[in-house]
Parts: C-alpha cells; sequence; structure tokens
C-alpha cells in the first residue's frame, strides 16, 4: 500500500498521463483526488502497521515514507542538473526504490526475532536488490518499447530525471551536458541526447551497476540456512537483472 500510495502521488509530480499503458490516477479523476486517494493509502498503511504492535517495525516503516518525500525532492531539486554525480544518484534511488525494500526485509527479521546480525543482513539484501531494481528500470527506460514501458522511451531524461545511463554517458560526451541545461531548448535537442546516451557506453556501465548490486544482494543471504524461502529470495535477485534480456 505504502508504495502504491507513492506512485499515485508520483504521477501527479510527473504529471505522467500513464502508467504501464493504463491511465493515472490524477489524469483520470484529476490531482485533487489523486492526492487524496495517496493521503488515504498511506493513512491505511500506517493503521495496518500499527496493528502489528511492533514499535521497531511501525519505525522503520514510518522511516520509508520519509525517504520516499526526500526521494522526490531530491528528484525536483536535481532536475535538468547534468554536473550530478553517480553517488547523488545511488542516494536518490535509495530514497525513492530501495528504502522501501530494505526497511521491509528488515521489519521481517525484527518480526522473525533471528538477531540483530542476521537482521543487519537483511536490511542489507533489500537496500542493493531495491537499487537494482531501480538501475534496471533505468535502463529499460532507454531500450524498452513504449508497449513495454506503458509509456514513452526517454520519459525520464525527457523530464530532465538524469539516471545512471545519462550520467555515464556525460562523462565521454560532455555536449549532452549542453543539450540538457539547455532543458532541450530546440525541437531536435531531445533526440540529440538519446543518441549520444544510445551512442556512449552508458548503458553497458548501467548495466554493470546493476550486475554488482545484484551480487552484493545475494552475498547478504549465505548466513541463511538452506531452504526454499532463501532460495525464493535468491531467485528474485537474478530475475532484477533477467527482466533486461
Amino acid at each position: 500500500m505504502i508504495h502504491t500510495a507513492s506512485l499515485v502521488h508520483d504521477d501527479v509530480v510527473d504529471e505522467s498521463s500513464v502508467r504501464r499503458g493504463v491511465p493515472t490516477v490524477h489524469s483520470n479523476f484529476g490531482n485533487r483526488i489523486a492526492v487524496l486517494a495517496g493521503d488515504f493509502l498511506f493513512a491505511q498503511s500506517s493503521w495496518y502497521l500499527a496493528n502489528l504492535d511492533n514499535l521497531t517495525v511501525v519505525k522503520l516503516l514510518s522511516q520509508v515514507i520519509m525517504d520516499l518525500a526526500e526521494g522526490e525532492i531530491q528528484q525536483g531539486l536535481n532536475c535538468f542538473e547534468a554536473g550530478l554525480s553517480i553517488k547523488i544518484y545511488l542516494e536518490k534511488s535509495y530514497y525513492k526504490t530501495a528504502s522501501l525494500i530494505a526497511n521491509s526485509s528488515k521489519a521481517v527479521g525484527v518480526l522473525s526475532g533471528i538477531g540483530e546480525a542476521a537482521t543487519e543482513q537483511l536490511y542489507q539484501y533489500g537496500r542493493h536488490l531495491g537499487l537494482a531494481l531501480q538501475i534496471v528500470d533505468d535502463i529499460l527506460d532507454f531500450t524498452g518499447s513504449t508497449e513495454v514501458l506503458g509509456k514513452p522511451a526517454g520519459s525520464d531524461l525527457r523530464s530532465g530525471n538524469l539516471t545512471a545511463p545519462a550520467l555515464y554517458a556525460i562523462e565521454e560526451y560532455p555536449e549532452l551536458a549542453t543539450l540538457i541545461e539547455s532543458e532541450f531548448a530546440e525541437p531536435e535537442d531531445f533526440d540529440k541526447a538519446f543518441a549520444l546516451v544510445e551512442k556512449s557506453r552508458g548503458i553497458e556501465r548501467t548495466r554493470e551497476l546493476a550486475d554488482y548490486h545484484v551480487e552484493q544482494a545475494k552475498l547478504c543471504l549465505k548466513d541463511l540456512r538452506p531452504s526454499k524461502s532463501r532460495q525464493a529470495l535468491m531467485d528474485l535477485s537474478n530475475y532484477v537483472v533477467r527482466r533486461l534480456h
């Protein structure tokens, strides 16, 4: 419910008319109803959390809601910022995506009573998995079809949300930074920018970054005893990068 609420609000902020090929809430019912719907889902999720009667878990998931807002603020402040570093990009990706998976994984450890060290490993598993998931999504924004993405390819770049493929491409082609910082002033500027990203090693290097975080996620599971559940977590890690093929 937290994830769904964040998507409803994100679509309002990003002015997205479709998500996964389906009209967004605000495009059907207006911004006011969409914001209220997102707020309702956040409130409802908080109610369910409170009913767990575990203060530590409530704090963990409350942090997630704060992180989601922080990620959106960072993204808004860094719009069309060609000097953005990969470190800042990953920080924003943690807030927007990985925090939810990391803290949810940690909450499972807390509720299971498996001990502090094992619980921290679950947190790190979720953190790396969440980062890999976001990184793969950012690759697909350049390589996926409109049918698969449910939105036009290059939507993030066009809106000034600079992700790893573009940031790596800027290192090879400084002229890309000029196109971005001008906010694609000329009609052909966006197509030029998109072509430079495709021509660069940006997508390849971003794949390597996703692979790294997937491998780190799997390493975090090494101390769990073999079981169907552990294998499911391993399979989930592999699935994240398999989406690229």
